[in-house]
């Protein structure tokens, strides 16, 4: 297992418990710019300013606030604040166990391995725990603290690992109906020439097909500039959209170009 343990703790459900170790699941790279000040090039450093006094506060003199009205706000201590600080713990308390399909993506947020503690078993728990939730076709709905704050997730198999997919609480997620969808008339032509299209388009998912153009975009800019080299800078490219009484024409082309 790559990455090393960022925690660790047993799943709970029933009278079982499985000693589990996390790691993180995903590693995002980018690269990283300074700011720094154009006339002599040294990095700049962030500094909290006071709005009224125009100077810099020191950190033992600044305080957490929150806003009821404008200009207003209610102190919070840093006693008061550990107060609502989950407790310690170690379990991750499976609740319930639900169908996949039932979850909408939309809930899932970051994603963690979780691998068996094999210092306290030797795995039997773990690998009969991956095993049924595939067969079953069901992910448990969990609860778990971690590093001072309470998590809900979803427990999945996926091969032979578990994983542990933090979930947005329902709060969070704007509902669709915000957007204010309207029905949009379509014939039996656009619609049969828009399924052949995506059937012509349909292959397996390779992620690894799919490059990060702007990082390496990026990486190319750095690369020449570093060599003395002038960058020539593009005007953007502008895509018009189609219009509804171009739809069947431009689905007719795509599908060609398909073929």
């Amino acid at each position: 297992m790559s990455g090393a343990t960022i925690w660790k703790g047993y799943i709970h459900f029933g009278d079982t418990d499985v000693p589990v170790k996390l790691h993180t699941a995903v590693r995002e790279e980018r690269i990283q710019f300074h700011l720094l000040h154009k006339r002599d090039q040294v990095k700049l450093r962030q500094q909290m300013i006071c709005a009224y006094e125009k100077q810099p506060v020191p950190t033992e003199e600044q305080t957490k606030g929150f806003e009821v009205e404008d200009g207003k706000y209610i102190i919070a201590d840093p006693e008061e604040l550990e107060q609502t600080v989950p407790e310690s713990s170690r379990m991750i308390e499976v609740h319930e166990f639900v169908k996949t399909a039932q979850v909408d993506p939309i809930f899932l947020d970051r994603v963690y391995y979780l691998e068996p503690d094999i210092t306290a078993i030797q795995g039997k728990g773990y690998n009969a725990l991956v095993k049924v939730l595939k067969e079953i076709g069901v992910e448990g709905i969990c609860t778990w603290s971690m590093r001072k704050r309470s998590y809900v997730g979803a427990l999945q198999a996926s091969g032979k690992v578990l994983r542990l997919t933090t979930l947005r609480h329902a709060d969070e997620v704007v509902p669709v109906a915000t957007l204010g969808l309207q029905d949009v008339t379509l014939s039996e032509k656009e619609l049969k020439i828009g399924g052949d299209l995506i059937n012509q388009l349909t292959a397996s998912f390779e992620p690894r097909k799919f490059e990060n153009e702007h990082q390496k975009k990026l990486q190319n800019m750095i690369e020449k500039k570093a060599r003395g080299e002038k960058i020539a800078v593009l005007a953007p490219r502008r895509l018009k959209p189609t219009e509804s009484d171009q739809l069947l024409q431009v689905l007719e082309a795509s599908l060609k170009k398909a073929a």
